[in-house]
């Protein structure tokens, strides 16, 4: 598989000049020496034990936390999801309604977020149980159950959380090993889910991000504006990697975020000072991967990769962003937690064991 950032200044007849060039070695097994091969042992577990040490004075970015619920992962068993509904809704709040899409892709399901569940209960007949996707099985989910009880439906609910709020509403419960990690990180939660789901290896993934190690990510420290491109295969990994750029980094970076073949409908009419994060289907070649402005960043994901690699390979990249960029989250998740807080009338951490 050729693995490569590409040099685009040898490319000709561009109407941007000067492009930029990121080297980087050559991805083979002989150029990760020994020394590297032991700082990402999966089985020495480093990455999960900063994850559990942590505290709000020293909070981890976002690809040290991948590599920690990937180590995770790679120990402890994740539930096998079955659901027997023919019909469910299947119901989740931010990143939890955008992984519930993805582990019910293949299902003949309707999807509703805490705004307008309780209106396809009442206009879908053919509706016969209720997921509801919660990491916490807090704030919005026990009210959304509670209405679903009212319209006489089982409920199964996906939860890392034991004895939830939600869970005294549910007929089926499936909990999901997680690691401590900052509030809104949601990474080990919504990863284990869908690893649930598609049973993908968190080694063989935890060993590609070993390659996404060998490119040079400093360039990106220069751009506040960022387009996120995804194989159309992903798309339903759109929102997640969206959320993720607001909860790092709010309106203090621009993104966008489409799939490759969206791309082509009039959203670069506008040139900018901006920074493409190209993740391509397997090949990164040049002559396949369209030049979409003067900055670029190709990123391969192998052909037989599944939702769970595109969320570890696309958080993990976010990662190595968060690190060039000023820490506005750092800085600030402790005043929003304590407002949020005061909006779920309920109290919510900064840091969630």
């Amino acid at each position: 598989m050729l693995f490569s950032v590409h040099t685009f200044s040898a490319i000709k007849n561009l109407k941007y000049s000067e492009l930029l060039t990121i080297k980087m070695r050559d991805v083979t097994k002989k150029n990760i020496n020994k020394e590297d091969a032991n700082k990402r042992d999966i089985r020495r577990k480093q990455n999960l034990k900063i994850m559990r040490s942590f505290d709000i004075k020293t909070i981890p970015e976002l690809d040290t936390c991948v590599l920690g619920a990937l180590e995770l992962f790679n120990s402890e068993k994740i539930p096998k999801i079955s659901i027997k509904y023919q019909r469910p809704l299947v119901v989740g709040s931010g990143n939890a309604e955008a992984t519930a899409r993805i582990i019910f892709l293949d299902k003949d399901a309707v999807f509703a977020s805490e705004s307008d569940f309780e209106n396809k209960l009442k206009l879908i007949k053919e509706i016969d149980g209720v997921v509801i996707v919660s990491a916490s099985g807090g704030k919005h989910a026990p009210i959304i159950a509670e209405i679903s009880k009212k319209y006489k439906k089982n409920i199964t609910l996906l939860t890392n959380t034991r004895n939830s709020e939600a869970s005294e509403y549910s007929d089926k419960e499936y909990v999901f090993p997680k690691q401590k990690e900052p509030y809104t990180y949601n990474t080990s939660t919504y990863l284990g889910m869908i690893f649930g789901h598609t049973k993908e290896s968190p080694k063989k993934i935890y060993d590609y991000l070993e390659k996404i190690d060998l490119i040079n990510f400093d360039e990106t420290k220069k751009f506040s504006r960022y387009f996120i491109i995804l194989p159309p295969k992903f798309s339903e990994f759109k929102r997640m990697i969206q959320v993720k750029f607001i909860e790092l980094f709010g309106r203090q970076i621009a993104r966008d975020v489409e799939t490759s073949e969206y791309v082509k409908h009039a959203t670069t009419v506008i040139p900018a000072d901006e920074i493409f994060i190209v993740f391509c289907d397997g090949n990164c070649d040049k002559t396949v991967i369209p030049v979409y402005g003067r900055n670029q960043i190709n990123i391969p994901i192998p052909k037989d990769a599944g939702y769970g690699m595109m969320l570890a390979i696309g958080y993990y990249v976010v990662g190595k962003i968060q690190r060039n960029q000023h820490p506005w989250f750092k800085e600030n998740i402790e005043d929003y937690t304590n407002r949020a807080s005061k909006l779920f009338n309920q109290q919510i951490k900064p840091v969630v064991e």
